[in-house]
Parts: C-alpha cells; sequence; structure tokens
C-alpha cells in the first residue's frame, strides 16, 4: 500500500467515525483551540446538553442501575443520554474508534421491554451503557486497534470469516449481565505507549488541559469518562495501561493480576508472549463503580469459558475482613499499615506529583494509619525484566501490523526496532531472573511486618503512576512507576488526588536540596496547569477485594483532603 492510499484509507475511516454521529448531536461551531480553551468538561459540554441528560450522565454507575433495575429510569433514555454526550466527547477530543448508538438504542428499548415484561432487570449491570477500549471484539462492529492495515479485517487478516461475527468473552459476559454496549473507544496502535495517538483518528487529548495527554493506551476510555460520556468501561494493562489514562483524566482504574478477568477473544499485540500477560480491567469515576463491574463479571463464571481465568469468585468474606480493619480504625486502633514510596530512585518526579503524595500522606497519618517508607528490591531491575519482554521478538509484531499499511509508527511507541528476536533459552533466562526478582519483592513484602505495628506486613503501598501529571506529548519519562507492578504480577487501582496547580506547585524558597532531591523543579508550569494528578495504591497478587474496598475508603478521606 502507498503512503498515499494509507493516509485516503485512515481519513476515510476517520471521517466514517464522525458521520456515525446523528446530525442532530453535531457540533455547529468549530471547537475553541486548546490554547484559547484548556478545559471542555463541566460547562463546556454541559452547554450541549438538557438538563435531565446532565443529571444521567452524571450520576455513578452504582446510582444508575439502582434507578434502571427498579424501572424508575428506562435503559432507553440513560442510553441515548450517554450516546449523545460519547458524540459530543469525541468532538472534543478524539477519544472513539466505534459509534454503534443505533444498535445501542435497540439494544436498550429490548431491555425496557424485558422489565415492563417481567419486573425485573435482565442482570446487575440492567440497562447500563459500557464502554469499551477498542481491543474487544463486538458483533457487526469493526476492530482497528488503532492499525490502518486492520481496517475492513479481522485483527489484519483479509477474508477472515470471524470479521463482523466475533464477540470477545467479556462482551458476552457484559450482554448476560444487561448492560448496553454503544461505543469503542480509542487506543495507540500497538498499544505501547503511555499516550493515545494513531493515523486513524489522530491525537486524543485531555479534557481537563487539551495541550497535554489523555495517557495510553486506553487513552479513549480515559478522556471519554473525563467528559462523562461513560459512566464505566473496560480498558487493558499490560504496562500501565488501565492505570495512566484513570490517573490522568482523574478517575480510578483497577489492574487486577493475571487470570481475574476473561481475556478470551480480545485482540492484543504481542499475542502469544506470556512472559507478563496483558490483564483486563474497570476503569470508572468512583472506586465502588469498579466493584461494581468487576463483582458483576466474575458472577458470571469467566473460568468456564476462558482457559487462562482462575476459579476464583468474588470472595466477600476479604471485604468484611478489611472493612473490620477500617472500622476498629475509625475507632482508634491502629490496625492499617501502608508502604510509601515517593520516587524510585530512577525517574524524578514533577512537583505536582509530590504534591499529590503528600496529600496522601496528610490523610494517612491523620487516619492514623502507620506510614512506613518503603525500600523494596531495585526497581531498576524490574524495568529492566520489563524492557526485555517488550523487545523479545525484536518488533517484528509491530511491524508486521505496520507493514500491512505501510504506515509510519508514532514516536512514542515503545519496544523493539532492531528485528533481533531473543532465542528461547533467553526466554527462559528472562522467565527465570523475573521469578526470582517476584520472590525477592515477597520476602521484602512480608519483611514489613516488624515495621508495622499491626502484626502484619503492610496493607498496600502508595507510590506514583507517572513522574508527571497528565503529560505534554512526546515527554512521558518512564513507564517504571507502574511497569514494576506488571513483573509482579501485583494488583494496583489509580486514585484520583488533585490538579497541577502553576500557582501552587513551585519550590519553597527555603528548600533544602536534600528534601527535594527526586523532584524535578525544571518543569512547564504554564503547560502542565489544570493537568489531573493521581496515585496509586498497590496489593498483592490476588488482593483486588481488599484494594477495591481500602481504594473506597481511602479514596474519600484523600479527596476531602484535597480541597
Amino acid at each position: 500500500m502507498t503512503g498515499a492510499s494509507w493516509e485516503l484509507k485512515g481519513e476515510s475511516k476517520r471521517q466514517s467515525i464522525l458521520n456515525a454521529i446523528p446530525e442532530r448531536w453535531r457540533l455547529e461551531y468549530p471547537v475553541p483551540s486548546a490554547t484559547e480553551l484548556r478545559d471542555v468538561t463541566g460547562d463546556y459540554i454541559r452547554q450541549y446538553l438538557t438538563e435531565r441528560e446532565i443529571k444521567i450522565t452524571e450520576t455513578d454507575a452504582v446510582d444508575i442501575v439502582a434507578q434502571t433495575s427498579t424501572g424508575r429510569w428506562s435503559a432507553l433514555e440513560v442510553t441515548e443520554a450517554f450516546c449523545h454526550r460519547a458524540a459530543l466527547a469525541h468532538q472534543l477530543v478524539n477519544c472513539l474508534h466505534e459509534v454503534f448508538f443505533e444498535a445501542a438504542i435497540e439494544d436498550a428499548k429490548q431491555k425496557d421491554e424485558y422489565f415492563a415484561k417481567h419486573k425485573t432487570p435482565i442482570g446487575p449491570l440492567h440497562g447500563l451503557p459500557v464502554s469499551l477500549k477498542d481491543q474487544f471484539h463486538v458483533k457487526g462492529v469493526e476492530t482497528t486497534m488503532g492499525y490502518v492495515g486492520w481496517i475492513n479485517t479481522f485483527q489484519g487478516n483479509q477474508n477472515d470469516p470471524r470479521s463482523g461475527t466475533e464477540e470477545s468473552e467479556l462482551v458476552r459476559e457484559l450482554r448476560n449481565l444487561g448492560a448496553v454496549l454503544y461505543c469503542k473507544t480509542s487506543v495507540p496502535a500497538t498499544l505501547m505507549t503511555g499516550e493515545t495517538i494513531n493515523n486513524i483518528i489522530g491525537y486524543t487529548w485531555n479534557p481537563k488541559n487539551r495541550l497535554v495527554s489523555c495517557g495510553g493506551s486506553s487513552g479513549g476510555e480515559g478522556a471519554l469518562m473525563a467528559l462523562r460520556g461513560s459512566p464505566a468501561g473496560f480498558g487493558t494493562d499490560i504496562g500501565g495501561s488501565v492505570r495512566i489514562p484513570a490517573g490522568f483524566n482523574f478517575l480510578y482504574g483497577l489492574r487486577p493480576s493475571s487470570g481475574r478477568m476473561p481475556y478470551q477473544g480480545a485482540a492484543n499485540s504481542l499475542d502469544g508472549q506470556s512472559t507478563m500477560l496483558s490483564v483486563i480491567g474497570p476503569i470508572a469515576p468512583t472506586a465502588r463503580a469498579l466493584t461494581l463491574l468487576f463483582k458483576a463479571v466474575l458472577g458470571q463464571q469467566p473460568w468456564l469459558y476462558d482457559p487462562l481465568a482462575l476459579e476464583l469468585p468474588w470472595r466477600d468474606e476479604v471485604v468484611r475482613e478489611t472493612k473490620e480493619l477500617i472500622e476498629k480504625a475509625r475507632a482508634g486502633e491502629s490496625t492499617l499499615a501502608f508502604g510509601f514510596m515517593k520516587y524510585d530512585n530512577m525517574a524524578t518526579i514533577h512537583p505536582p506529583i509530590a504534591r499529590g503524595l503528600r496529600i496522601v500522606e496528610k490523610t494517612l497519618r491523620r487516619l492514623g494509619h502507620r506510614v512506613v517508607e518503603w525500600k523494596p528490591p531495585s526497581h531498576a531491575i524490574a524495568v529492566e525484566i520489563f524492557n526485555k519482554i517488550f523487545n523479545m521478538d525484536g518488533g517484528a509484531d509491530f511491524e508486521h501490523h505496520f507493514g500491512l499499511s505501510g504506515e509510519p509508527r508514532a514516536a512514542q511507541v515503545i519496544g523493539a526496532r532492531d528485528g533481533v528476536e531473543m532465542t528461547a533459552s533467553e526466554i527462559a533466562a528472562l522467565n527465570v531472573a523475573k521469578r526470582e526478582y517476584q520472590k525477592q519483592y515477597m520476602d521484602y513484602w512480608h519483611s514489613t511486618a516488624k515495621l508495622t505495628g499491626t502484626g502484619r506486613p503492610v496493607d498496600g503501598i502508595f507510590c506514583p503512576l507517572a513522574p508527571h501529571a497528565a503529560v505534554i506529548p512526546n515527554q512521558y519519562k518512564s513507564v517504571g512507576y507502574t511497569g514494576f507492578v506488571n513483573v509482579l504480577d501485583y494488583t494496583s487501582i489509580a486514585i484520583p488526588v488533585t490538579f497541577a496547580d502553576k500557582k501552587v506547585d513551585v519550590q519553597p524558597a527555603d528548600a533544602s536540596v536534600n528534601d527535594f532531591e527526586h523532584i524535578q523543579w525544571d518543569y512547564d508550569a504554564e503547560a502542565y496547569d489544570g493537568a489531573p494528578v493521581g496515585v496509586q495504591l498497590v496489593g498483592r497478587r490476588l488482593q483486588e477485594e481488599k484494594m477495591l474496598t481500602l481504594a473506597e475508603y481511602l479514596g474519600e478521606e484523600i479527596a476531602q483532603d484535597a480541597k
């Protein structure tokens, strides 16, 4: 395919997305430039919506289901409201790859008919619109994953019988649960970058500050939710791709351990690489919405349909135990302890991140929790392992899929370009190195029992999601803060904290070098102004129930201290 033809094909697909938006929802006037208007959330997008649409779309997923599953709100009006707001969101920041609003509206009507007939909801997500990262196959809907060469194909394969008929396991389960699927969101081609850019829709911008990135690779999910065009959705994470967009868009995002969510039937990069598995996780504006989605999917017993899913149902007993610890803490007992890592000794952090961490530490101490300085095995080892995993095929997968159209690869994409593939012996050695590092980290975590005063090791660790707030394009410094979690296969949740402020995030006149040696003061405070700041709460492997419970509790407390 010639350069001109891939450009034309990408442009045609880009226009088809806009054409799928009903005319009544298309913006009549050009959107002001980012230099004129950075923030298109809140009042800006609300001007195009009715009061009823605003009420519906700014309601939490848990409360939406409480309305739709009792018949107080129809699935149809909820679906139409979110379709409208998603259409606006795409026109503001380029966050959608696929629009199937008509099918969603018909689906919503059927759910209303079912409720009218049976007086009961279809499932725990009855009538809830759910957005999907463009890795999940939906019948009758294309999956491009950001590649021009995947347009009008099945994952780049011409005349594949699965084209237009395949559905991912997660999609099947969401339908069974009563969810309404209505759009698929933008990703960077390859999925391997903390920004979202491809040759189909271009760059997906951050709705809160359109000079900076929405994150990646589940960037469209983050941007859509920042504009409240979705109440909840699903992304994937192999190096931070759920947590980074969540943090960059002031959202919550769960990276579960591998095996808890069904990946069967989803498109992916580096498919077959099993040294460090990509995982599916929910993203939402509230922690309890993550719990709603996660628990609902587990209720579908995905281990019966996905050979890699673990037979591990939702554990109410873990939630109860965690809530008991929280209640004891509220009563004045020192029952919870957290590791705290401000700096990984590799990537210095920007002032807004340092301030976000100070807010979190203040909250933990105010609540009477023990804070332990986190001094784990070197994270440089984790980053080295992480990079080798991404480079093990020498770039063969990426080059193949870019080669289908001849399109160029974005500068932000990480991964090998040298064409040198690892041998089986080298991959085996890498697997051993990863296992040994996991053991060292496990032993260190257990050793903190003698420091916490609770009789147990730390309950979780807090650390940055990235060295910076939602990042200036092409300036993502390091994925080490999220990537170490993937190497360990730990549970992690992004928690929103605050926003970068050019007037606040400045170097104090009396700051000593030692106190601030991990902070990079030479940053563009003007450009970052208003960018969301998040942190992550990391738990050990398969501790999703505990981390979700802690995130809901601590997220609310952190929000109070951030005001």
